[in-house]
């Protein structure tokens, strides 16, 4: 499908890519080696910054989208949303505006946690008819915290293809600016918006040796960081709010640090990615960071707060018990 927004697109890259045209590069051999008889063929690959990409197979396409910037929307995305036989979206109306800034005028229909049972049933038919389906979300990595993956495991176990269009996703973009360790990372999602539940969730994640990443709303912000300094230990952390939009925001600190700043000001608006570092080694664990841990515990008892320091911060239970009295005595 030609449009005038893809076409202008391509023949941007496509100047970028003018020099050292003539020359092949290994990645751009491709080998035929249907019929074993006839000498291997090699040529360019027909797909790039300056041709179209080939009609689309049968299949579904989960298709990454812009988190903001409209404009970090890829070349193939724009090809497989304006060619698919349908698109579905977790909103229309937040597509439509992706889709109408590009001038892509595909089926659209609604696929989201609560139509999704239905929406997948609709969708597995068209894709034993042969169809090509589109699936995204209103920005970023479609399956990442929502009911695609439920339709992308179906869909795989009916034997169709599930192809992925990679692209923007807010995980990774809060991560690689957080200034945290990249090497390896597990990503938590959304914790849960009641207090105790959060601090449990929170309790199982202290153990996991590896910088954490999740997703958080601007109303619970300063009450998870706090709940994470108490859980998670005082470690370093970022927050990166609105990434890719206007008001792109990262602020770093410690978790008590980043929690005291947010509690003191108004609830911050748009997307949220909370990075927080890999557990503090116990040498690196102060007197400072030990109190700022036990203050909110002893309260509840002095033997109590002691363990849960020696259980998140891994400090010996002696010193913990020591500190929690002398705080305890302090009050």
């Amino acid at each position: 499908m030609a449009h005038a927004a893809i076409i202008a697109a391509r023949l941007t890259a496509a100047n970028a890519f003018a020099l050292g045209v003539e020359r092949l590069r290994g990645d751009d051999l491709v080998p035929t080696m249907s019929d074993s008889s006839t000498p291997a063929k090699f040529g360019r690959e027909p797909i790039g910054a300056g041709a179209a990409s080939p009609p689309l197979e049968p299949g579904l396409y989960v298709v990454a989208t812009p988190i903001g910037n409209l404009r970090d929307i890829t070349l193939r995305a724009l090809d497989v949303l304006g060619a698919a036989t349908r698109v579905y979206a977790e909103d229309t109306r937040v597509a439509r505006k992706l889709l109408d800034a590009y001038g892509l005028k595909p089926k659209l229909a609604a696929y989201h946690e609560h139509n999704a049972e239905a929406a997948r049933e609709t969708i597995l038919a068209a894709l034993a008819g042969g169809e090509s389906v589109a699936l995204i979300s209103d920005a970023g990595t479609p399956l990442i915290s929502d009911p695609g993956y439920k339709l992308a495991r179906e869909a795989a176990a009916s034997g169709h293809r599930v192809i992925p269009i990679p692209g923007a996703s807010a995980l990774l973009a809060g991560l690689v600016v957080s200034g945290l360790p990249t090497d390896r990372f597990l990503f938590a999602g959304f914790l849960p918006s009641k207090h105790g539940a959060r601090v449990e969730a929170l309790t199982a994640l202290a153990p996991v040796d590896t910088t954490l990443v999740l997703f958080e709303t601007g109303p619970r912000l300063a009450d998870s960081l706090a709940d994470m300094a108490r859980a998670l230990g005082d470690r370093n952390a970022a927050i990166g709010r609105e990434l890719t939009k206007l008001f792109e925001e990262v602020r770093r600190g410690t978790l008590s640090q980043l929690a005291a700043h947010y509690a003191n000001a108004d609830p911050p608006k748009g997307e949220i990615v909370v990075v927080i570092g890999p557990p503090l080694a116990a040498a690196e664990v102060d007197d400072a960071t030990l109190d700022a841990y036990l203050r909110p515990l002893i309260a509840n008892g002095v033997k109590d707060a002691a363990q849960s320091a020696a259980d998140t911060l891994n400090v010996p239970r002696r010193r913990a018990y020591a500190r929690a009295l002398a705080l305890k005595g302090q009050a």
